[in-house]
């Protein structure tokens, strides 16, 4: 436990220097091993590599009361701090260009490592907006997806609200994790705190600084399997999100409206550009099934999910019994097993998820399904 708190200790000693951001930070640890490498490197050492005295003057004589303040707030019940070479930090967040090294969570850290779908939109957005926001992240979040958002007024609220009715949501803040900001998302800041997580790169005291926000949009993204746009003008930060996870190699899923709706021009310009037409929640689980099917196996293998735990066929009741007879031990696509049920569409992947789940269905490439062996 000292190990970790000494490790910690360097990150944010090496973190809070100025000029020194999330790529200078790993190029420093590359180059000299590790934070505690940084910190005990020679002047000329750190000055070779283009630090300014400035920045070495604050790698050589820190700031420990700040430090200490910010160790001890890890140190809360509900305070989490997460390196980047720590266990806990979230492997997605790995392949992103510029991982930030240090994240501050707040709620349940687990939840960052679970499979994500970012729902970003407008801060003015028409009530239909919010409607279909709160529709599809019900459904999505019933499905076992973590709802990913920003926290803002508008779509992001709507998002957060919905996804705590039926499942877990985790909030990227632009401010430090003691923060909320807007002040009117307090109560929402704090129930998402209680039943998911608040996670930031930046440090408790940390206010609202315009330049924070596009930082926090590059993390709604790195964190997720994909990024959901429901209503957004044409220059709007949805669609720096949006951008960042093209980037990223992230699915990017927009809502079309109607083109009298100004608010519909950004989703439209997405689509456009190559984004996924949303219509229903399956549209997405249909999409992003090949990437999910990974982050099942990988629960699979874990005690709470292991095969003593899963639903056997013989207890499966109604349309899930009448889908999996459905189902031939030869590939079928979604298309063929919803006319054969008659069930709708969205129901027909939500089930074949918890299927595969359980152990029932495999998935094969091509988005198609076949039923187990077993």
């Amino acid at each position: 436990m000292r190990d970790v708190r000494r490790s910690t200790r360097d990150w944010l000693i090496l973190l809070s220097a100025p000029g020194i951001g999330p790529r200078t930070a790993v190029r420093l640890c590359e180059h000299f091993g590790d934070p505690a490498g940084v910190l005990a490197a020679s002047r000329s050492a750190l000055s070779e590599l283009g630090l300014k005295p400035a920045c070495v003057d604050a790698l050589k004589q820190p700031d420990t009361e700040s430090v200490e303040a910010i160790l001890n707030w890890g140190e809360r019940p509900d305070a989490h701090l997460i390196t980047i070479d720590g266990p806990s930090y979230p492997p997605q967040l790995m392949e992103i260009a510029d991982p930030p090294p240090l994240l501050y969570v707040r709620g349940n850290p687990a939840l960052l490592r679970e499979p994500q779908i970012a729902v970003v939109g407008s801060r003015n957005p028409t009530p239909g907006g919010r409607e279909i926001t709160a529709e599809l992240v019900r459904e999505l979040a019933g499905f076992g997806l973590v709802v990913t958002s920003g926290l803002a007024v508008g779509i992001d609220g709507a998002a957060h609200a919905a996804a705590l009715e039926s499942g877990q949501t985790i909030a990227v803040m632009g401010t430090g994790p003691d923060l909320v900001y807007p002040a009117s998302h307090l109560d929402l800041a704090c129930r998402i705190a209680e039943n998911g997580a608040l996670v930031s790169e930046f440090p408790p005291g940390c206010g609202p600084l315009a330049r924070n926000f596009p930082r926090r949009n590059r993390l709604i993204s790195g964190l997720s399997l994909g990024v959901l746009v429901t209503e957004a003008a044409l220059k709007s930060g949805s669609l720096i999100t949006a951008r960042c996870a093209l980037e990223q190699g992230r699915e990017v899923f927009a809502v079309p409206g109607s083109i009298r709706n100004p608010l519909a021009r950004g989703c439209h310009g997405l689509i456009r550009d190559g984004a996924r037409l949303v219509e229903s929640a399956a549209d997405i689980l249909a999409e992003l099934a090949p990437l999910l099917n990974a982050a099942l196996a990988s629960a699979s293998q874990s005690p709470a999910s292991s095969g003593d735990d899963a639903m056997p066929v013989e207890a499966l009741r109604g349309d899930e019994r009448r889908l999996l007879d459905a189902l031939a031990f030869d590939p079928m696509a979604p298309d063929e097993l919803i006319a054969r049920t008659g069930l709708p569409a969205d129901q027909v992947m939500s089930m074949l998820l918890l299927l595969e789940l359980n152990g029932h269905v495999s998935s094969v490439p091509g988005g198609r399904y076949c039923r187990s062996s077993g």
